[in-house]
């Protein structure tokens, strides 16, 4: 499942990232996406769930702090999402916890599409969708303290050792989460590539903020019962791969 989101993390000199040029005298903030949007075909069931459900669910990006309790209805613990590929464990975990409402970031139309049309065949109501930059719904969406959860399941691991700088799991990003949870709120990242799982628990164990649940000696947490395993774990599972999952608490 990728995790769409822009990181200015570090400046990217690869040829391939190389910008167009700014007008004279205009500074070009250079920024490294870690993800790609992927081309894909929109099916006529997600199109139509889309127009359909997206003015409920859809909720429109804007540059100033989000009214939680006015977005879903309600006033409840939320959990942030980033990257939900095309909704699958979005919509389970949203079913098995249906007193959480779940604020679920994807760039992917076909994926937002598919979450919706998941949401309105299984009568979901605890999800909304921003289909924006993660990054900028962190920064300018989501006040400190505001959060009780945070999901980032099986983010593009970026194999080659020179796309690495593009993962999504980076200081940077791991202390702005950090800032927007609750005292006791969790982050969850999940990941089938053992050097990624390595990265993770280096990241969110050197931020002073968050504490490792884990009791194991590896650090790696048992799959909370929330998570689903889905076909695409199945499949890893049974050809012999690994699934690692990583849980801190905001201390």
């Amino acid at each position: 499942m990728n995790a769409p989101i822009s990181s200015p993390l570090v400046p990217d000199t690869s040829p391939e990232a190389s910008p167009q040029a700014a007008p004279a005298g205009v500074p070009f903030p250079k920024t490294i996406k870690s993800f790609v949007r992927r081309a894909g075909r929109t099916t006529v069931g997600q199109a139509k769930a889309t127009e359909e459900l997206g003015p409920r669910f859809v909720l429109p990006y804007a540059a100033r702090p989000l009214d939680l309790t006015a977005a879903f209805g309600r006033k409840a613990p939320t959990v942030l999402e980033i990257g939900f590929g095309m909704g699958e464990a979005s919509a389970h975990i949203a079913k098995v916890m249906p007193d959480t409402n779940f604020l679920c970031c994807e760039v992917h139309e076909p994926g937002v599409g598919s979450l919706l049309k998941r949401i309105g065949e299984q009568n979901i109501g605890n999800i909304r969708i921003l289909a924006h930059d993660a990054v900028e719904v962190i920064d300018n969406m989501l006040p400190e303290g505001s959060i009780e959860g945070v999901h980032i399941f099986f983010p593009d691991p970026w194999h080659k050792k020179r796309h690495n700088k593009r993962r999504l799991v980076q200081p940077a990003l791991v202390a702005k989460l950090a800032a927007r949870l609750k005292i006791g709120g969790y982050l969850h990242c999940a990941t089938d590539w053992e050097p990624y799982a390595v990265q993770m628990l280096e990241v969110l164990g050197a931020e002073p903020r968050l504490k490792n649940t884990s009791h194991d000696p590896s650090g790696y947490a048992n799959k909370p019962p929330y998570r689903p395993l889905t076909k695409f774990e199945n499949r890893g599972i049974r050809l012999g791969h690994g699934v690692w999952d990583v849980v801190f608490r905001r201390a």
